[in-house]
């Protein structure tokens, strides 16, 4: 890839704190040279193991065998819940991802099996109905399915079958559900108490989209409507097939339930098929009384873990778990992002999958060079900036001078050393943060979401690099063509977020309109990290701006701090002072606490020349009277306040020729000579070991 020069020229003019000479090397020769560490808000480092005993929980309850026989009365008074767990037998799809395929003649077999097996247990209708209107109502299922099977069409008006009027509401109710389930190729309809059954046509068009056997277990599912579970249809090759699938049930059951696709990759065959996985939709929460038990009963499973991870982007470590655990990546809270090039251990958090779950799929993993451990159950998921820091464990390579510099080199890098660890390193956001070497920078992307250009953050999204692989030539044709189809025919299949994309776009079309349901198909966090990421680079300009102004010196109008421990970037307002010229002559407060905004609707700027150069900054870039919101992204940026130097923490360093330690540089000679700098430190949330090392080595990392 050719050198990302704007990068380069933006990096390289941000202003240092210190001002020692430096030194080069190189940084990441491997991955194994950067080791990331996540120190949660204890202060314990993720990768030790935990001490107390791992719990436990069992997935799925058991289901009864049989349903006791009881009388009406006592079948209507139970609750809903109650009910459901006794008369409905959801086929959990999700965990039953490895059952192979059934030919059209063994489906079948499978149905009447699964039907002849119903009939063994105690039938519930019978609770409900005497022994003539249930033999009648399933002589009429029969003649239906017979009908359907035979290919023969109904003619005349559909035909009905009237259980009676039932006067209790609850028992109708129950009714209503007990048919549905037994018998999902059919509907009930209330008229006046009467309860009328029907065939659902719905089913029978299902049917020439998937197998019988899945609209079975769909409709079954559907009915049920039982919280948090998911409905996952069996892997299909075919998109055309697929999008036709999506828009079926999304046309008829869209405000009920959503759809997504996930590739699930098959290892035997060594390829990529999509399953379509179906979700009920999130209800608003209703304010009301509900008892403990309910509460209890609503509350959702939640498995903490720590993940090892190599060489890997953690959106697409994330997606990977999510096709596994078949859940989809929003289940996924974590307390920050890691870096790709490294290895990484960090804490996380899954939703709606139990301890075990999660153990079944080690192995599994371990292929994408992926490892979970200290897995547990929690009661909550993880905030980002949940942690205190992070610990770093670098391998420095290939040290030498600065150009033109004659000094010895050993003393070179002890000095920018002890220089950094007793003043500091300005906490600038790390290059990372807007993609390095990439045509273009997760920050134009913010601006124009930012700007409401819908389009044209697609597009940018979208921008192909200089290089002839399959991605960059998908990317290239889309741009050419807008041809959201044609393009998804040449993006590979593990291109998760591109393909997510353009089955949106495809769908809903390349307008205004059409781009912003796009960006829906991107989880809130993702969203907003475009945004955020503009707001990072103009904090990275307003900060090396303010120092090159006026130094280290705290000037009338700067923000500063007033909490004595500052390891948070969420401060209020009213701990965020404004430096008076008093405070200034008196020389009131540090460097180290002075604060600059990060960009949102809830900050206040400086009032003295940094704040003047905010404002002109974001007149330049059509913002002057932005609120930082996107109402039509569901995207609100308060903002908060940085402080603009940090120092790393228990500091310690190493220098060692090549040979003593464990080189894995590839294709690469290294004289024998050539000195390595082991170096360990700690930071606070949300500071970049990166940033730390361009300040000590005073060269771009």
């Amino acid at each position: 890839m050719e050198e990302d020069t704007d990068y380069g020229i933006r990096f390289n003019s941000l202003c240092f704190i210190n001002d020692h000479v430096g030194f080069h090397g190189t940084v990441k020769s491997s991955p194994s040279d950067f080791i990331v560490i996540e120190i949660d808000e204890q202060g314990q480092l993720v990768n030790k193991a935990i001490d107390e005993p791992v719990c436990e929980i069992s997935e799925i309850q058991p289901e009864p065998n049989s349903f006791p026989k009881k009388s009406k009365l006592d079948v209507q008074n139970l609750s809903s819940e109650e009910r459901s767990s006794q008369e409905v037998n959801t086929l959990a799809r999700g965990s039953d991802s490895n059952q192979n395929h059934k030919s059209g003649s063994e489906k079948e077999d499978t149905i009447n099996n699964r039907t002849s097996k119903c009939e063994e247990k105690a039938d519930v209708l019978s609770c409900f109905l005497d022994e003539k209107t249930n033999e009648l109502l399933n002589h009429f299922a029969c003649d239906i399915k017979e009908k359907w099977l035979s290919k023969t069409e109904l003619i005349g008006p559909s035909p009905e079958f009237s259980i009676g009027r039932i006067l209790d509401k609850n028992q109708r109710a129950s009714l209503h559900s007990a048919i549905r389930q037994k018998f999902p190729f059919l509907m009930t309809v209330g008229k006046n108490s009467e309860i009328v059954v029907k065939p659902n046509l719905d089913y029978k068009e299902l049917c020439h989209l998937v197998s019988e056997e899945e609209a079975f277990e769909f409709f079954k599912y559907l009915d049920a409507k039982k919280e948090n579970s998911k409905f996952t249809f069996k892997p299909d090759a075919n998109k055309d097939h697929r999008k036709a699938i999506h828009h079926f049930i999304n046309k008829k059951f869209g405000n009920l339930v959503e759809t997504k696709s996930f590739p699930e990759l098959n290892y035997n065959a060594n390829n990529l098929n999509v399953v379509i996985t179906v979700r009920f939709r999130e209800k608003s929460q209703k304010h009301g009384k509900r008892s403990l038990l309910e509460c209890l009963e609503r509350k959702d499973i939640y498995t903490a873990f720590t993940l090892r991870k190599e060489n890997l982007e953690m959106l697409e470590a994330i997606s990977f778990l999510a096709i596994k655990l078949g859940v989809i990546p929003s289940d996924f809270s974590y307390a920050g992002l890691k870096d790709k090039k490294a290895v990484t251990y960090q804490a996380m958090v899954v939703r709606k999958v139990t301890p075990e779950r999660l153990k079944n799929i080690e192995k599994e993993i371990e292929k994408k060079r992926m490892n979970v451990f200290n897995i547990r159950s929690v009661d909550n998921s993880l905030r980002l900036g949940q942690l205190k820091g992070n610990h770093f464990d670098i391998v420095i390579r290939n040290l030498k001078n600065q150009i033109n510099d004659s000094a010895n080199l050993r003393e070179r890098i002890l000095e920018a050393i002890e220089n950094v660890k007793n003043k500091g390193f300005v906490n600038y956001y790390g290059p990372q943060r807007f993609g390095k070497g990439t045509k273009v920078h997760t920050d134009q992307i913010g601006l124009a979401l930012l700007k409401s250009e819908m389009v044209k953050a697609i597009k940018l999204f979208l921008t192909p690099e200089d290089l002839d692989d399959p991605v960059n030539r998908a990317k290239k044709y889309f741009l050419q063509t807008e041809d959201a189809k044609g393009t998804l025919s040449l993006m590979p299949e593990f291109k998760v977020r591109e393909r997510a994309l353009l089955e949106s776009l495809h769908r809903f079309g390349m307008t205004e309109e059409g781009c912003v349901q796009a960006w829906f198909s991107f989880p809130h966090s993702m969203r907003i990290f475009y945004v955020h990421a503009y707001s990072s680079k103009i904090w990275n300009e307003a900060v090396s701006y303010r120092l090159a102004t006026y130094g280290s010196r705290v000037v009338e109008g700067d923000l500063v701090c007033l909490e004595e421990d500052i390891d948070k970037e969420h401060l209020p307002n009213s701990k965020v002072h404004l430096v008076t010229k008093e405070e200034e002559s008196a020389w009131t407060y540090a460097i180290y606490q002075v604060v600059l905004p990060v960009l949102g609707y809830n900050i206040q700027y400086p009032k003295n020349k940094v704040g003047q150069w905010y404002h002109e900054k974001l007149s330049r870039d059509g913002l002057q009277t932005c609120r930082f919101k996107v109402p039509a992204l569901k995207l609100n940026v308060p903002g908060c306040y940085r402080q603009i130097l940090k120092h790393p923490y228990n500091l310690s360093y190493q220098l060692k020729e090549d040979h003593d330690i464990d080189v894995k540089m590839e294709g690469s000679h290294i004289d024998e000579a050539t000195l390595s700098l082991l170096i360990s430190f700690d930071l606070d949330s949300s500071c970049y070991a990166t940033v730390c090392l361009r300040e000590i080595m005073k060269h771009d990392v």
